[in-house]
C-alpha cells in the first residue's frame, strides 16, 4: 500500500470516528434534555452501526448509552443488529448491550443468536444476556439442554446460565429435576450447587441426596461432586454405599467426596473397597481417600 493511500485510509477512519463521536454526543445531550425521540429507528441504528468503531471506550459509550440512558425502546434496534449485521464485532456489541438492557421481550433474538450466530463470541454474549434477564429465559434454556440437536458446547451455555441465575431459579429448577432429559437434571444439580453456596436450604439438599440414585452417571457424579464441596455429612451414609456402585466414574466421585466430607466413619468402608477395586485408574483415588481419612 503506497503512503498515499495509507494517509487516505487514515483520512477516512478519523473522518468516520469523529461521525460517531458527534452521534454519540448529540444522543446524551438530547437524552439528558428530554428531547430524544425515543421512536427514532434511524438514529438507533445509526448508533448500532457506530458500534464498528475500533476504539473499545467508544463501544462501551455508545453500549452505556443504549444501556443506561435509551433502555427497552433499543431492544428492536439492537436485536436487529443482533441478527442481521455482517460485522460480527457490532453483533458481539448487540448482545452484550441486550444484557445490560435485560428486557424478556428479547429472549427469542438471543436464543437465535445463541443457536445459530457461527461467533462464539456473539454465542457467548447472547447466553450472558438470557442469563441477566433470568428467570422468563428459563424455559428456553431447559428446552435447549433436553433437544438431542444442540451440541455440548451449546448446551454447556445453557447450564452455566441458569447456575448463574441461582436462587433466582430455584423454584423452576427444582421442578425440572422431574425431567426425562439426563442433560437437564445434570444442569439443575449443577446450578443447585450455586443456590446452596449463596442459600443452604433443605429442599436443595435433597434434590442433592436424591440425584446420587439418578439412573445418569453424570448426575449421579455431578451430585457426589456437589455434596464432597459443601462437605454434607448426611450425604456420607449414601456415598458409602456408591463405593461398591457397577459405574467406575460413580465409585470414583463417591470416593473423592468423603475424602472431603472428612468423616472418619467413611474410613474402614474405604479400606474395604480400595480392596475390592478391580480398575486400576481408581485404586491411586481409593488410596488417597484412605489416606486423607486416616489422618483425622
Amino acid at each position: 500500500m503506497s503512503h498515499s493511500t495509507t494517509d487516505l485510509t487514515d483520512d477516512l477512519v478519523a473522518v468516520a470516528q469523529q461521525k460517531t463521536d458527534t452521534l454519540i454526543q448529540e444522543v446524551r445531550e438530547q437524552l439528558q434534555a428530554q428531547t430524544f425521540d425515543f421512536n427514532n429507528l434511524e438514529l438507533m441504528r445509526q448508533m448500532v452501526n457506530s458500534f464498528s468503531d475500533s476504539r473499545g471506550m467508544t463501544r462501551l459509550a455508545i453500549a452505556e448509552t443504549f444501556g443506561e440512558m435509551i433502555g427497552k425502546p433499543a431492544t428492536p434496534v439492537l436485536l436487529e443488529g443482533l441478527a442481521d449485521h455482517p460485522n460480527p464485532v457490532v453483533r458481539r456489541a448487540c448482545a452484550k448491550t441486550l444484557t445490560l438492557i435485560a428486557d424478556p421481550s428479547a429472549i427469542a433474538g438471543l436464543v437465535h443468536a445463541l443457536l445459530n450466530d457461527q461467533d462464539t463470541v456473539v454465542q457467548g454474549s447472547a447466553v450472558g444476556a438470557l442469563a441477566r434477564i433470568g428467570k422468563p429465559a428459563i424455559p428456553c434454556l431447559l428446552e435447549i439442554l433436553q433437544t438431542p440437536d444442540h451440541s455440548e458446547s451449546i448446551k454447556g451455555h445453557a447450564a452455566w446460565a441458569l447456575a448463574f441465575m441461582g436462587v433466582e431459579a430455584k423454584e423452576s429448577l427444582y421442578q425440572a429435576f422431574s425431567s426425562d432429559s439426563d442433560e437437564v437434571r445434570a444442569a439443575v444439580v449443577g446450578a443447585i450447587a450455586n443456590i446452596v453456596a449463596n442459600e443452604p436450604e433443605e429442599q436443595s439438599f435433597q434434590i442433592l441426596l436424591q440425584a446420587l440414585d439418578d439412573s445418569a452417571e453424570d448426575v449421579r457424579s455431578e451430585a457426589a461432586a456437589v455434596l464432597g464441596n459443601l462437605a454434607y455429612q448426611p450425604a456420607v451414609p449414601q456415598l458409602i454405599d456408591l463405593l461398591q456402585h457397577s459405574s467406575a466414574q460413580t465409585r470414583k466421585s463417591a470416593a473423592l467426596a468423603l475424602m472431603k466430607i472428612n468423616d472418619k466413619t467413611a474410613l474402614e468402608p474405604l479400606k474395604s473397597a480400595l480392596a475390592q477395586e478391580s480398575e486400576g485408574d481408581l485404586q491411586p483415588v481409593m488410596q488417597l481417600a484412605v489416606n486423607q481419612l486416616e489422618r483425622l
